[in-house]
């Protein structure tokens, strides 16, 4: 049946628009890790007010994939340089054994705010932080930062 045609009940559909067809737009595209059975979901909205450092160093138990909604963050992995992800620009972490050293707002003039989703292992914490000695352990595997 083609949207011009009547529903089987005789009444009048109006045809469908085509929105639909171009409405969606790819972000990002990344491959997780597996995906344990049990493994929980979670979409949180996070907030910061202008110059906060953010969350202190820490890792989350699985991946996690982001969208900056307002501001900027200073984002920075285990691994990889610290870098500025902008309103409109994604994020992605494997999560795991990865330390997640950054995520303040990069503005003194402005609120930064980004939505997350997390995957979670089972009977896991969303988020731990990492104490000061394993950051000393494992200070071989942070990228140079500028200044240091």
């Amino acid at each position: 049946m083609s949207n011009d045609e009547p529903a089987a009940s005789g009444a009048e559909r109006p045809p469908r628009p085509e929105a639909w067809r171009t409405a969606l737009t790819v972000l990002q595209s990344a491959t997780p890790p597996s995906i344990p059975r049990g493994a929980e979901a979670m979409t949180a909205l996070v907030e910061f007010p202008p110059g906060d450092p953010g969350t202190p160093p820490h890792r989350h138990s699985g991946p996690a994939f982001g969208y900056v909604l307002e501001g900027e963050m200073l984002f920075e992995l285990e691994g990889e340089p610290e870098r500025v992800i902008k309103a409109g620009e994604t994020f992605w972490e494997p999560g795991g054994d990865v330390i997640h050293y950054q995520d303040g707002n990069n503005r003194t003039d402005s609120w930064s705010r980004f939505l997350v989703t997390m995957l979670c292992e089972p009977g896991q914490p969303m988020l731990t932080l990492v104490d000061e000695a394993e950051l000393v352990e494992r200070q071989h595997l942070r990228a140079p930062r500028p200044g240091t």
